[in-house]
């Protein structure tokens, strides 16, 4: 039978982000995304202007459904959020549907390149640190993992020598992991910059968890796209549920990712509109 995710984010009609790139990996990973929106949009909040239909009344009419109908979800993934009623609808979704045998994967969506999006108040933060604590995996990128542990972001990126960078935001990042052994989680970094030996700029994904620490490289093509971040969340929730290792999922998403970036740029596509990974998403088929 076809594994599930249920998939908690919203949907915009353009910027090739949130719900509409989760939903396009996810099945080309061959696991069922079902989709829970807590919005729709026009499109992505980086366009000049857009419509926004909020959907927080509407997220336990799908949980309450859902229980009717009996389902079960072999994962949980949440992205963006937009308020504090809308963690607590998550909440609510996961004392209903987290089981022994369902993951939880949890994309901190609170900001990037050192900027906290404007909604996100400490009461916010708080609510989120809470939902990354039960969270089995976790996909922060730099500016975010500073939030969740109130650490100096400006004064990281000041650090020119890649392997203390690397241990700094390591030792950050353990900050986070349970401190027993009795509920596992696996951490991923993304969005780290550094110049390697080669002077060559470079974009890393730092995997953290109890046993181990690793970091995957690539080199940094392109800028800053609409929806990276989803897209990479979305590889390692649909690798997960399929039973590859999260290792070798970061791997996947990034050289995916890097394809995808490079077409963009090379066609000079607008950050708004997102990447051209749609001509990519075959990689990401296991026969």
């Amino acid at each position: 039978m076809t594994k599930k995710i249920a998939v908690i984010n919203d949907l915009s009609g353009f910027g090739r982000c949130s719900l509409t790139a989760a939903i396009s990996v996810i099945s080309a990973m061959g696991i069922q995304a079902c989709p829970l929106p807590t919005a729709i949009l026009t499109a992505q909040t980086g366009y000049p202007h857009y419509y926004l239909d909020d959907y927080t009344d509407k997220m336990d009419i799908y949980r309450q459904e859902w229980q009717k109908m009996g389902q079960h979800f072999d994962g949980i993934y949440t992205g963006f959020v937009a308020s504090e009623a809308q963690i607590d609808q998550i909440f609510h979704f996961i004392d209903t549907f987290h089981t022994q045998d369902t993951f939880l994967l949890v994309d901190p969506v609170m900001g990037d390149d050192g900027i906290k999006y404007d909604m996100f108040t400490p009461k916010l933060l708080e609510k989120m640190n809470a939902l990354v604590g039960e969270a089995d995996i976790i996909t922060p990128n730099l500016t975010e993992l500073c939030l969740l542990t109130d650490a100096d972001y400006d004064a990281i990126i000041e650090i020119t020598d890649k392997d203390i960078l690397i241990d700094v935001i390591g030792e950050l990042a353990s900050t986070l992991l349970p401190v027993d052994n009795n509920h596992s989680k696996e951490i991923i970094v993304t969005g780290i910059h550094f110049i390697n030996e080669h002077g060559q700029k470079m974009m890393g994904n730092l995997y953290i968890s109890q046993k181990s620490r690793k970091l995957f490289a690539f080199p940094h093509v392109g800028g800053s796209y609409s929806g990276t971040g989803d897209l990479f969340a979305s590889c390692i929730a649909a690798g997960k549920c399929r039973g590859d290792k999260i290792p070798d999922l970061i791997h996947l998403a990034g050289t995916f990712l890097e394809q995808a970036i490079k077409d963009s740029a090379e066609e000079n596509v607008p950050y708004p509109d997102g990447t051209n990974y749609e001509k990519y998403l075959h990689m990401l088929i296991k026969i």
